[in-house]
């Protein structure tokens, strides 16, 4: 074999190895807030909003913050540096993605998760050709 050939394959080798190590260490786990607390790392958990808590967004400081539940009913304070959502009060649930700090989580992002429009034509569908 020639020798450009040899440093071509060895090149691309190393690229690759280097592109699996990279996707790896940005991959962000999901979790819920009884892992994410002991990892420390930046972690995606889904949660609900506790209603009967305050909410509140300071325009001034462009800060958002709520209570949320995991399915493992532990609660938290959320903070989250970034306006509310618009379809927030409606969501049925939502993914926040940041790291956990004692009994509050320090969000980066929050996807709301909601009610789709379709979901009753779908049961309708499923009634009208027998699927349950």
């Amino acid at each position: 074999m020639k020798t450009k050939y040899i440093i071509g394959v060895i090149a691309a080798i190393c690229f690759v190895v280097i592109a699996i190590f990279a996707l790896d260490s940005n991959a962000i786990e999901y979790s819920n807030l009884a892992n994410a607390s002991v990892s420390g790392k930046k972690v995606q958990v889904t949660g609900s909003w506790v209603k009967d808590k305050p909410i509140n967004y300071d325009a001034e400081k462009n800060i958002f913050t709520f209570f949320m539940i995991d399915k493992e009913n532990k609660e938290v304070k959320v903070i989250f540096k970034g306006a509310k959502p618009q379809n927030f009060n409606i969501a049925n649930y939502f993914v926040v993605t940041g790291k956990l700090d004692g009994n509050t989580f320090y969000a980066s992002d929050i996807l709301t998760k909601c009610p789709s429009k379709y979901e009753g034509q779908i049961e309708d569908l499923k009634r009208t050709s027998g699927q349950q």
